[in-house]
């Protein structure tokens, strides 16, 4: 089981211990030796899906070496074929993801105790520096499954760097591609202590969040937030405080946690983006924190695996920043 970096927050996806080794990516001759080394471990990605192994004391992802990736491909070139990144290094240990649903029977890793399951749901049970390395696996497997074409020509283009870009094939163009991380804000807004929370229709019952939405082209941090809480509730901001941010693997965003101060609170919802937005006062949020778990409470936050939950604890708790 892999580690825990010492500068974990509790926030789910973050405090990877890996060194991501990227002055090591273009070294062919250490990469080859590395893939083969009998410490080296694979993480086996089918549709996306970690192998995990369920106990009664948890759940740890499987990794598996060398030895056993070579033998399950299912030819040479299909392994040859197969987008596998380098994660990083830990303890002397190298780990990789491997895209494996070229592998021969691969849907036949799974028994009673071992699953492939969906990212989303088995990372809140896995260990935080275990969750964080599975969402750097996922979004570059994810990445490199979308991306086999050049977007500069259309011809088709093959992984460079360990996995870290790709190059066009196509000898006039050979552009390079990276692959891509979308800011996320998702800012609480409040107002003379009370808290704004809203919903989107896809949301469970009873659940409010923090608003949320991508940055645009050209704009500050500070900017998207003002700029996102005014569209979707009609609110106008004056400060704007940063406070911890979250890599969300679904496919390759980073969310951008902040708090926001509002110097306008009426409310105008947005109804093509909420289904509602209201104030709730420090009471009612602590309320809905402590029910964030509970599906049958009639208001309640997001569950910790997402920011949104670490950002109302963060400010209920009276912290300046």
């Amino acid at each position: 089981m892999l580690g825990i970096s010492p500068q974990f927050s509790g926030i789910t996806f973050s405090g990877s211990p890996l060194d991501r080794l990227g002055n090591h990516r273009r070294d062919a001759a250490w990469l080859a030796a590395r893939r083969q080394d009998a410490s080296t471990r694979y993480l086996l990605l089918h549709e996306l899906k970690p192998l995990v192994k369920l106990t009664e004391a948890g759940a740890a992802l499987v990794w598996f070496p060398a030895q056993f990736v070579t033998a399950g491909a299912q030819d040479t070139n299909a392994l040859a074929d197969a987008p596998c990144v380098l994660l990083g290094q830990v303890d002397g240990a190298t780990y990789f993801a491997l895209d494996a649903d070229g592998l021969e029977g691969i849907a036949g890793l799974a028994d009673e105790t071992h699953k492939f399951i969906d990212v989303r749901s088995i990372a809140p049970q896995l260990a935080p520096g275990e969750a964080a390395v599975l969402a750097q696996a996922r979004s570059m497997i994810d990445w490199h499954k979308r991306h086999g074409f050049c977007a500069q020509c259309g011809s088709r283009s093959a992984m460079e760097d360990a996995g870290y870009s790709r190059r066009c094939g196509n000898e006039a163009c050979k552009a390079q591609h990276f692959p891509r991380t979308d800011p996320v804000v998702i800012m609480l807004a409040v107002h003379d202590g009370n808290l704004l929370l809203g919903r989107q229709p896809q949301f469970m019952p009873g659940m409010y969040s923090a608003l949320a939405g991508f940055m645009e082209p050209g704009e500050s941090i500070e900017e998207a937030v003002r700029r996102e809480l005014h569209e979707e509730a009609g609110v106008r901001v004056g400060d704007v405080r940063y406070i911890a941010s979250q890599p969300w693997p679904f496919p390759s965003s980073l969310m951008i946690g902040c708090i926001a101060e509002v110097t306008d609170p009426t409310i105008a919802v947005d109804r093509h983006e909420l289904e509602d937005a209201r104030w709730f006062s420090r009471e009612q949020a602590e309320k809905m924190l402590a029910a964030s778990t509970d599906l049958n409470a009639p208001l309640r936050l997001p569950p910790p695996i997402g920011l949104a939950h670490h950002i109302v604890k963060h400010y209920l708790q009276g912290n300046p920043r």
